[in-house]
């Protein structure tokens, strides 16, 4: 480069630097401060620190109010997208001008709704300050005085829980919400309605009471929802009898009857302050969310996604345009194994039982749970498959296969004395055993009759570890795989002396549900290891393979003792149903010198299995049987 050049372009570089030089010193602040409080204000609508050309705090913190308290509880942000000094003045005035972009988070999922705006400041020299030309289009583009967005919400269906085959169980059916409309009568009548009303439809009077006069004067009141079906005994004229009392029709997720496995299915409500908080922002006030059972373990299944449809309004409420839409997606079914008529036999014969009881049946070629009932249906208590009690004689199934695994035969003689001593502690057979089948009987006898003091005397040569290996044979310690949170049972497999003597005879530390003992006598049936399934879409984990599987053998062998219980033993009253061979074992397991034992019947014909149990019953054979007999009959249909 020559010399006369190289000085060209130092002059050149060093005009620049003079017009630099003499821009900053004239330039006015940076506005992006301004920006920063700006956006700051939108997000918490505190207005207090901006400073205004137009308008002011109270004036902007209003506007906004207006313009998103529609939008409820979703949130929005807005961020600075760009700020800068306008190249030219408007009419002598230095101006500034910022991007904003507000988004609003409108469910869990990237279907946001994102707008910009822009927002001019004005500078004002002399208080060598950024003055915010402030007007609704700052908030939203094209929004006008007084206008506002709101966001309107679409529910999606939710899905169905359904039986084998998908026949419906829980679906939208008719209801009528009961309630008192202030506005329908005088304040006077207030109270004595609300009690009347309460009375009526049975719920707490006081509760009631206190709610009405609580609300607002225009308030609608919900007393309770009833089934609108031939099982509502509360008539519309009675309803309409009441000064204020009125009601709507609705429809929402029920079951075919107020008892149909409803400790399983579980029941749909409106979200609480809790279910609200732990749902981090996916549940809203309002909607309605499985409370239990079945519909609270599916209910991101069964709810779906709710539609919502962001609009922009002006003053007279009228719409100017739709901002966003994302359509409802409807939830999707749970499928479940039950079968609507066992289920609902199930159901009748214990939905008033005087203590917790639970029948269950299995079809044993598959595992799939065919009925999973609990009473009484007042209770709640899922007791058919999460209940844990001492399963008493019905044990001794197990029991006798840990001995077949040993080298006996149901031929095999062993002694069944009135009583026995196992280091130190007495162990008896039930009152009532018959004097005829003491002393030297057959291993078959001993499971017919129910002899305790045959397995007592074994316990120490089993030992625990071989106990419980028999038990996971037979599927009661198996990985649950029902999808339902389901508990089978636990024997463990360190137990020694007299708590394994007891473990032998179904008491001592081992414990089992309903569901537990269906498996083991569903095992049986089957001739291999059965792992019960109950929901099978969405498809549950596969559950480990049992530690310990049944073979072919085994299962005929304890078929051919269990036969002999239904033919001449504890359960010879099933001997009267026809069809093929029935095999089945009673169980009672005391558990409170002052109360009722325990009462169990297992039992398998063709290809069902069934457990009943009773809480407080008399007996296995007395308070069990009856329950598994007609559930065999009813199977038989």
């Amino acid at each position: 480069m020559s010399a006369l050049r190289r000085s060209a372009v130092s002059l050149s570089v060093a005009a620049l630097a003079l017009a630099s030089l003499s821009a900053c010193s004239a330039n006015t602040p940076d506005p992006a401060p301004s920006a920063a409080d700006l956006v700051s204000a939108i997000n918490s609508g505190d207005f207090s620190t901006i400073q205004f050309a137009s308008s002011d705090a109270a004036a902007a913190a209003k506007t906004q109010e207006t313009a998103f308290g529609p939008m409820g509880e979703v949130k929005h942000t807005s961020t600075v997208s760009s700020v800068a000094e306008d190249e030219e003045e408007t009419d002598g005035v230095k101006t500034a001008t910022a991007d904003i972009t507000t988004v609003w988070d409108l469910d869990d999922s990237d279907n946001d709704l994102s707008y910009t705006t822009k927002a001019v400041w004005e500078y004002d020299q002399d208080s060598e300050a950024w003055k915010l030309r402030f007007d609704p289009t700052v908030l939203a583009p094209d929004l006008e005085a007084d206008g506002y967005l709101k966001a309107s919400n679409q529910v999606a269906e939710r899905g169905n829980i359904t039986a084998a085959g998908g026949e419906k169980i829980v679906t939208n059916r008719p209801v009528i919400r009961v309630g008192i409309d202030k506005t329908h009568t005088e304040k006077a009548n207030w109270e004595e309605s609300a009690t009347k009303l309460a009375k009526l439809v049975d719920i707490d009077e006081d509760q009631y009471v206190k709610t009405v006069l609580a609300a607002g004067d225009k308030a609608w009141v919900q007393a309770i929802v009833l089934r609108d079906d031939s099982s509502r005994d509360v008539t519309d004229a009675e309803i309409n009898e009441i000064p204020g009392a009125t009601f709507q029709e609705d429809e929402i997720p029920l079951a075919p009857t107020r008892s149909f496995a409803r400790p399983l299915l579980g029941t749909v409500g409106e979200a609480t302050e809790e279910i609200i908080k732990k749902s981090d922002g996916k549940i809203k006030s309002g909607d309605q969310v499985g409370m239990s059972g079945l519909q609270a373990s599916y209910n991101d299944t069964l709810s779906g996604t709710d539609g919502i449809t962001v609009s922009r309004y002006n003053k007279d409420d009228e719409a100017q345009a739709e901002l966003f839409t994302a359509e409802p997606v409807d939830g999707k079914d749970v499928e479940t194994t039950l079968d609507m008529d066992l289920q609902q036999t199930a159901d009748e014969l214990i939905e008033d039982a005087d203590s917790n009881s639970a029948i269950v049946a299995i079809r044993p070629s598959d595992g799939s749970v065919l009925a999973a009932s609990s009473g009484p249906v007042s209770s709640g208590l899922n007791t058919a498959l999460q209940g844990s009690y001492a399963p008493g004689s019905s044990f001794k199934v197990i029991s006798a296969l840990s001995m077949l695994r040993e080298g006996s035969t149901p031929t095999s003689k062993v002694q069944c004395p009135a009583s026995t001593v196992v280091d130190g502690k007495t162990f008896k057979n039930y009152d009532g055993y018959p004097a005829a089948k003491l002393g030297t009987i057959a291993l078959s006898e001993a499971i017919a009759q129910s002899c305790n003091t045959v397995f007592v005397n074994q316990g120490s040569e089993i030992g625990g570890k071989k106990l419980a290996e028999a038990a996971a044979a037979l599927g009661l310690t198996g990985e649950d795989g029902t999808g339902v949170g389901a508990v089978l049972g636990s024997v463990p497999d360190d137990s020694e002396g007299t708590t394994q003597a007891a473990n032998m005879i179904g008491q001592g530390v081992v414990e089992a549900s309903p569901l537990g003992m269906a498996t083991v006598v569903a095992s049986v049936q089957a001739k291999s290891t059965v792992q019960p399934k109950l929901v099978v879409s969405p498809e549950p984990k596969e559950p480990a393979k049992p530690a310990s599987e049944l073979t072919e053998k085994e299962a005929e062998d304890l078929a051919t003792m269990m036969g002999e219980v239904i033919d001449h033993g504890t359960l010879k009253d099933l001997n009267t149903l026809s069809g093929s061979k029935i095999i089945g074992k009673s169980g009672t397991a005391e558990y409170d010198s002052e109360r009722n034992a325990h009462a169990w019947a297992i039992v398998a014909q063709g290809d069902i299995a069934v457990a009943a149990f009773v809480e407080d019953g008399e007996g296995g054979a007395q308070s069990a049987g009856p329950l598994v007999k007609a559930m065999l009959e009813a199977a038989a249909k």
